[in-house]
């Protein structure tokens, strides 16, 4: 007899969303504070290099490539005591590292460019972009958090990024992931589909919005959906999640059973809400909609609980 507790895909669905190839081992019980400058002065070691939002490229023969050397990463005046470590690859250490530069100052072979257009555009392979997305969360986190919340002091650097310690009050302070709860309200014929005002044009997604203190997600994907669509939700099943680097964001993807139709938009936080068919959603998919709706690129987690939806039929 088997034990359906565990009966799934053999490749779970969070893995086909971008950011979420990560493989370096993070080496989480072996973090003392002098990891990042062991790691720097091993010759085997690659650095990621990020500044303002941006990852440093190099751009060879129409490729791009987001690894640099410890050496050739000096002349983009970059910040290796304040470097973290993202753990042990194959090849070597691996750390993500603030540079200094402007993209104006950049030489031609090397690009800066934001994160979403470097998933969106799919610049880098799987592992790097999950390696981007623990870089910069780890390193937006310290730059947003340099100073000890209990006293106001400078805290400093510790455990490779992993901490930041407060040498005045000795409070310890620990990178934080905001989780949000984003979520397609589903029946067998369609889906509910809500549109940001900030949206790309034509663009049409799954609701979303952050889960708050003493909330379980479930009871987010509930609150939301009725805040935003006044729609009540009965059943709520997780499908995946997705590390989401904007600053430091953990999306966590949930299907919602409607009890009833008559949608109330918050038109505060909505430009649209509305149900879409099926088909209409497929041809959304499919970038073939007749007044060119669409929904969001591949990458994005709202994009697989879609096309999970309109595959299940």
């Amino acid at each position: 007899m088997s034990f359906r507790l565990f009966d799934a895909p053999l490749r779970e669905p969070s893995q086909f969303v971008g950011f979420a190839g990560n493989r370096i081992d993070r080496q989480s019980e072996n973090r003392a504070d002098d990891v990042v400058e062991k790691a720097l002065a091993d010759p085997a070691a690659w650095l990621m290099l990020m500044h303002a939002g941006r990852l440093y490229l190099k751009l060879e023969d129409g490729k791009f490539d987001p690894w640099f050397k410890a050496d050739e990463s000096q002349a983009f005046e970059v910040s290796l005591g304040q470097g973290v470590l993202l753990g042990l690859s194959d090849s070597g250490p691996v750390l993500a590292v603030p540079a200094g530069l402007e993209p104006e100052q950049l030489p031609a072979t090397i690009k800066a460019i934001d994160y979403r257009s470097v998933y969106m555009q799919g610049l880098i392979d799987e592992e790097a972009a999950g390696a981007l997305a623990q870089g910069a969360a780890l390193l937006a986190w310290h730059a947003s958090h340099a100073f000890c919340s209990k006293c106001g002091n400078r805290s400093e650097m510790r455990a490779g990024g992993y901490r930041r310690h407060c040498p005045a009050c000795g409070t310890d302070h620990f990178p934080r992931t905001d989780p949000v709860a984003i979520m397609l309200t589903v029946t067998r014929e369609k889906c509910l589909l809500g549109r940001g005002k900030h949206f790309a044009p034509g663009m049409y997604s799954a609701l979303a919005g952050f889960i708050e203190p003493g909330e379980t997600i479930e009871a987010a994907v509930r609150r939301e959906t009725l805040e935003e669509a006044g729609i009540r939700l009965g059943r709520v099943v997780y499908h995946a999640s997705q590390p989401w680097p904007f600053p430091y964001s953990l999306m966590i993807g949930c299907f919602g059973e409607p009890l009833n139709e008559d949608i109330q938009a918050d038109l505060n936080e909505l430009e649209d809400c509305r149900w879409f068919p099926r088909d209409e959603v497929r041809t959304m998919l499919d970038r073939q909609h007749a007044d060119g709706l669409i929904t969001p690129p591949k990458g994005a987690i709202a994009h697989h609980l879609i096309r999970a939806w309109v595959d299940n039929e």
